[in-house]
C-alpha cells in the first residue's frame, strides 16, 4: 500500500467520513453523518482525510481551543490498519493542532484497545487519567496526554 497523504477537508465530506467511521467502529460506537457534519462545522475543529491511489484510508476529527487540542475520533478503514495510516493521521492531527495554537493533546482510548495504545504511546503519549464506564459497553477510557511543540512534534516521545 502507498503510503497515504493526508488533507483537511470539510462539512461536505461529512457522508464519507460517516461511512469510514461505520466500517471501524462496532454498531453502538459509530457516528452520523449528522453528528460529524456539526462537529466539523463548529469553530475550532478540523477533520483530516488520509488516502492512498484516491482511495480514502481513515479520518481523523480533533478540535483546539485556547492552548489545548482533543482527537475526537480516529477511524481507519480496517484494510489500511497497521500500515501507518494511523500514525499519518496522528503526526497530521498533531501538526495541524499546533499551527492552531495548540500546546498538549488530549485523547481518550479504550483501555483494551492495545493496538491504538501502541499507537499512542511511541508518539510520546502518556496517561494522564480514566473516564470509568466511559464507552458504550461499560469498559473504561484511559485519558491520554501529548505535549505538543510548535512544529507539531511530540515534545516528550
Amino acid at each position: 500500500m502507498a503510503a497515504p497523504v493526508v488533507a483537511s477537508v470539510l462539512e461536505a465530506a461529512a457522508p464519507l467520513l460517516a461511512e469510514l467511521h461505520a466500517e471501524s467502529f462496532p454498531p453502538a460506537d459509530r457516528w452520523s453523518v449528522q453528528a460529524i457534519g456539526l462537529l466539523v462545522a463548529l469553530p475550532g475543529h478540523f477533520a483530516l482525510l488520509a488516502t492512498a491511489a484516491g482511495e480514502p484510508l481513515g479520518f481523523a476529527l480533533g478540535r483546539v481551543a485556547a492552548e489545548e487540542a482533543e482527537v475526537l475520533t480516529l477511524a481507519v478503514r480496517p484494510a489500511a490498519r497497521r500500515v501507518g495510516t494511523g500514525r499519518a493521521l496522528m503526526r497530521a492531527l498533531m501538526a495541524e493542532s499546533a499551527r492552531r495554537g495548540a500546546r498538549t493533546l488530549f485523547l481518550e482510548v479504550a483501555e483494551g484497545n492495545l493496538a491504538a495504545r501502541t499507537l499512542y504511546d511511541r508518539l510520546g503519549a502518556a496517561v494522564a487519567g480514566r473516564r470509568r464506564r466511559y464507552y458504550p459497553n461499560g469498559s473504561d477510557a484511559l485519558v491520554l496526554s501529548l505535549p505538543l511543540s510548535p512544529s507539531g512534534a511530540a515534545t516528550g516521545g
